[in-house]
């Protein structure tokens, strides 16, 4: 790993806000959920959720691009349950939807941990997500259109949820555990290896202050023996190694009220 992008992922993860999310519900347009999951990455969010139809589930085939790397999709089995989820970690819940009790998106008070469900193309929000939601918001609009793209609407409401944190210093201090930075570090400076220990089923060796790996070179030997051993299946086939065992959302006994 060159100094450089050692510390690039070092910015990278120092900035994450762990207690801000975003849930799509049926989202399915492949150009959408890519233009999500990269608009989360460059806001600093590290975690969403996705709550898929079954011909929908195409981000375990990689299609996000490089952005699915950095922030770990996690598919919930329906709206109930990831709502709940949310509120059980003391996050607000927001629903995109214009209705009688809606507001303007700029509004809310992003500052609080906060869950932002994203709706379906062609039909929005589903009923479950607009009754357990806290919040419906809408972004104003005085043309003739009536809603903006799912993914161009998150943008703005992600957005504002930097500004407001980011005014509230909520970017200043590092919130990613010391594990997850190593594995992150790890696995996005040293792919190659990172991949090599899951095939192998090696724990990661410890970083040094530089990102290098701290091991000697009887680490290195054993695990190529171990990979020498494994059947050829094993070493053709697809591995996914990044954000194995990760949360990434805080623990609520953290959350300010």
């Amino acid at each position: 790993m060159t100094p450089e992008r050692f510390q690039r992922i070092t910015d990278l993860l120092n900035k994450r806000q762990p207690d801000l999310t975003v849930c799509m519900e049926q989202v399915h347009k492949t150009h959408n959920l890519s233009a999500i999951i990269r608009t989360a990455d460059a806001i600093g969010i590290h975690n969403i959720h996705a709550i898929y139809t079954t011909e929908s589930r195409w981000l375990s085939g990689g299609r996000a691009s490089g952005s699915q790397k950095w922030v770990k999709v996690v598919e919930q089995p329906d709206t109930q349950t990831a709502i709940t989820e949310f509120k059980q970690q003391g996050m607000q819940v927001l629903a995109t939807n214009l209705s009688d009790r809606a507001v303007d998106f700029r509004e809310i008070d992003y500052t609080k941990p906060t869950a932002l469900i994203l709706g379906q193309e062609r039909d929005g929000i589903s009923e479950t997500a607009l009754e357990m939601a806290d919040h419906h918001v809408v972004v104003p609009m005085y043309g003739m259109v009536e809603s903006l793209n799912v993914s161009v609407a998150g943008a703005l409401i992600m957005y504002e949820a930097q500004r407001q944190r980011l005014a509230a210093g909520l970017y200043d201090s590092p919130k990613i555990s010391e594990e997850i930075r190593h594995q992150m570090l790890f696995e996005g400076g040293h792919p190659i290896y990172a991949e090599l220990c899951v095939r192998t089923k090696t724990p990661y060796p410890p970083l040094d202050e530089f990102g290098q790996i701290a091991a000697d070179r009887s680490w290195y030997q054993a695990i190529k023996d171990k990979y020498n051993k494994l059947p050829a299946d094993s070493k053709s086939r697809r591995v996914d190694f990044t954000h194995t065992n990760q949360q990434f959302e805080l623990n609520p006994n953290s959350f300010a009220d």
